[in-house]
């Protein structure tokens, strides 16, 4: 009776409520992020707008490790995981995702990516560290039908919207890989240090890919609020956010990290309303509605049973 008791008090103590509102900031970030790389998108081509936010990106995460004296390199142990996740996480994410935005709505982007915890634990379950259960399945069928309906029911204004929609769920897929092959790195090295190195290990390569664009670009026509925002999407769309977004996951756990990222696609569907003038359909809202039920059910159930077998 004592050690339960014990045991009770342990699990009940006070979680450190910084990383609640950093995940809480997280999701505000992210959600006006959309919006910030939509309106930048139609002056700049998506390669060279990486190629340009990465570097201050790469600059604040220095800064960080620097202030709070960690290594600013990984072990060589490290290094082979390092670059894997630095081109999964960084460079096929930002890939898929800033070609996917300038394809499709701002909203079916910020939905669309907010299905990244239902592959998290797909993938976890695969690989054995997820209990797998009818929940999960039910969770990824469900996201895979309101995903059907928000693709159905979207502007047609915008070209080609399915294959930019298509590119958001890579994207989607993309962080749901580096956020469950990451996780024993963050817990070992701490989540600023891998933040910081993997994203260095991607920056090469995003960098290289825009020299074409960024040479062929009309700097001389380029509003200065383009600046400001490619400052924004770098410094706090990736280097804070990803920071953020990996201490949750270190600290509370991906499923309870995830519970975050349902927010995100509210602050950009308002967003981009305000912004844009990107008013969702009726259709749009009910996607919206059944891919976060979807969301909900993978993750939620799992939860339930693991603390009625403790």
């Amino acid at each position: 009776m004592t050690n339960s008791m014990g045991g009770r008090r342990d699990r009940r103590r006070p979680r450190d409520l910084t990383v609640d509102l950093g995940l809480l900031l997280t999701a505000v970030i992210w959600g006006i992020n959309f919006s910030v790389v939509k309106l930048i998108l139609g002056h700049l081509e998506p390669l060279a707008f990486n190629a340009l936010r990465f570097p201050f990106a790469a600059l604040a995460v220095l800064v960080l490790l620097r202030a709070t004296g960690r290594p600013v390199l990984p072990p060589r142990s490290e290094w082979g995981r390092v670059a894997a996740l630095g081109l999964v996480g960084h460079v096929a994410f930002q890939i898929f995702f800033i070609f996917g935005i300038d394809g499709t709505l701002t909203g079916n982007a910020a939905l669309l990516l907010s299905t990244s915890p239902v592959w998290v634990l797909a993938i976890a379950s695969a690989l054995g560290r997820e209990r797998f259960s009818l929940a999960i399945l039910c969770g990824v069928v469900t996201a895979l039908a309101g995903m059907a309906i928000l693709v159905l029911g979207g502007s047609r204004e915008v070209g080609g919207a399915g294959l930019g929609d298509l590119l958001v769920l890579g994207a989607a897929m993309s962080w749901a890989a580096y956020t469950v092959f990451g996780r024993r790195m963050t817990k070992r090295r701490g989540a600023l240090e891998v933040t910081a190195w993997t994203l260095w290990a991607g920056l090469p390569v995003i960098v290289l890919a825009g020299i074409p664009d960024l040479l062929r670009a009309d700097w001389g026509a380029m509003p200065v609020g383009i600046w400001f925002g490619t400052a924004y999407t770098g410094v706090f769309g990736i280097a804070l956010a990803y920071l953020l977004w990996s201490r949750g996951v270190r600290t509370i756990g991906q499923s309870r990290t995830a519970v975050y990222q349902n927010l995100v696609p509210v602050i950009a569907l308002a967003t981009a309303w305000l912004w844009l003038s990107e008013t969702p359909t009726g259709q749009q809202l009910i996607g919206a509605a059944v891919i976060l039920s979807g969301v909900a059910l993978a993750r939620g159930l799992p939860r339930r049973r693991r603390r009625k077998s403790a």
